[in-house]
């Protein structure tokens, strides 16, 4: 297979056919705390940003792959690098599943395709994420995908019941 592609799904940059998907995912508030967005995007916005897509991760410091099951033609999510350091050699990692997609291994098979990526393509030495602790399903996925936790930001995150931790996980290319 190649860099960016297993047997069932490949990862691709995002195209103006993707602009109804990203406005839904973008824009569902249940997610917005783990992104960090407070407002919701708007379509001419994410116009700009599909506009954008091809510009270098040296650049503008990001990179977002759509998530495609080859069988079906269908795009299932989204996979991103951002806060991008190339002095420092790393990235923080974000994957976005669809639900109707989610517990069928394929949001594994998307974060190993983009740490392969990662590590061989762009020659970062680490890749890193924060997960809300009550995000079980995240933290096993990057688990699975041979990231360890390295810390706990205490308060991290705003949530319906206060404050939520953060779990800090981390990969190191060795």
């Amino acid at each position: 297979m190649s860099l960016l592609k297993s047997e069932r799904i490949s990862l691709r940059a995002p195209e103006p056919e993707d602009l109804e998907l990203l406005f839904q995912w973008e824009n569902n508030p249940q997610w917005w705390n783990v992104g960090g967005t407070l407002v919701p995007y708007s379509r001419y916005q994410l116009k700009e940003y599909i506009a954008e897509a091809h510009r270098d991760i040296f650049d503008i410091k990001q990179l977002r792959l759509m998530v495609d099951l080859i069988e079906e033609g269908k795009t299932i999510g989204m996979v991103d690098l951002y806060d991008f350091d190339p002095y420092h050699r790393r990235a923080g990692v974000g994957i976005l599943i669809d639900p109707l997609s989610q517990k069928k291994g394929l949001a594994t098979e998307a974060l190993n395709l983009l740490i392969t990526y990662a590590f061989s393509f762009l020659k970062l030495h680490q890749l890193y994420a924060h997960i809300p602790e009550t995000n079980e399903a995240s933290i096993h996925l990057f688990t699975r995908c041979s990231f360890t936790k390295t810390g706990v930001l205490k308060d991290w995150i705003t949530s319906e019941k206060g404050y939520t931790d953060v779990i800090v996980m981390q990969r190191i290319n060795e």
